[in-house]
């Protein structure tokens, strides 16, 4: 298994790796909306934090060798089902391959944030 992580991404803050590639695959991390210059979370809005999700998801993927296009599963988790279709535009523009998903409204995520996105692809590594 090979560890993955990038300083374009928010370091993890547990006993976590960003993600983790075993047999051609990456796992990624759940991606939150935390900029990972300043550390802090980056938007107040539904459409905000899912765009700030997707560039950290999109260097991990990078690290690990992969791509948005590479997904084969996504898990999405929202605070509120109500930001579903905001969140589903923004979601559409990345995962044009269409992965399998998941998307569940969840009662809270880390750091208060309105959106997190975890995905499974291939990896060229």
């Amino acid at each position: 298994m090979i560890k993955i992580h990038t300083e374009k991404a928010p370091a993890a803050v547990g006993p976590y790796s960003q993600a983790m590639v075993s047999r051609g695959m990456v796992y990624t991390s759940g991606q939150i909306a935390i900029d990972p210059l300043t550390n802090t979370v980056k938007g107040t809005t539904i459409e905000e934090q899912t765009e700030q999700v997707m560039q950290n998801l999109g260097a991990v993927l990078a690290t690990a060798g992969s791509s948005f296009e590479k997904a084969v599963k996504t898990t999405c988790f929202l605070a509120d089902m109500n930001d579903f279709a905001a969140f589903n535009e923004i979601y559409g523009r990345y995962f044009t391959s269409l992965p399998a998903r998941s998307c569940v409204a969840v009662k809270t995520l880390p750091k208060g944030v309105l959106v997190e996105v975890e995905v499974i692809a291939e990896s060229e590594l």
